[in-house]
């Protein structure tokens, strides 16, 4: 079992599809090296296997409404956006082992560093602007 996780975290590591996330409605930068879980894996997997995210990593999951701690190794900002990535709920600092409730009018979640939505300046309605990462594959 460990020997699978280790290849799913790996892949996720490696996933070269990664975004550049810039909060338009502030002109702040909120990730340069956001990776995208948009498969039932990716998006199960998340940040499991992680020890810390560095500055400007994250992971963007699309679909999602709600995510969870479970067997994480440290705390995360998250930001809820909906379809056209208007900020609709923010969670700083969310723990390991903790879950969030469901936002129903969410269509993805932006995982961060803890601290990142302070340092980026980021509110309940901005607007984010996602783009492809500066050498990032497709």
């Amino acid at each position: 079992m460990n020997s699978i996780l280790f290849v799913i975290v790996a892949y996720m590591r490696w996933h070269k599809k990664k975004l550049r996330v810039v909060n338009s409605t502030r002109g702040t930068l909120v990730g340069e090296a956001i990776r995208v879980a948009e498969t039932g894996l990716t998006r199960i997997v998340g940040l499991l296997g992680e020890h810390e995210l560095r500055p400007g990593d994250g992971l963007f999951i699309v679909p999602s409404q709600g995510v969870h701690t479970l067997g994480m190794q440290f705390a995360i900002d998250v930001i809820f956006l909906d379809g056209q990535w208007n900020v609709i709920a923010i969670k700083r600092n969310l723990r390991p082992f903790r879950m969030t409730r469901v936002y129903w009018k969410a269509a993805a979640v932006l995982e961060l560093r803890s601290g990142s939505v302070d340092s980026s300046s980021t509110s309940v309605g901005d607007i984010l602007e996602l783009s492809a990462a500066e050498g990032a594959g497709r």
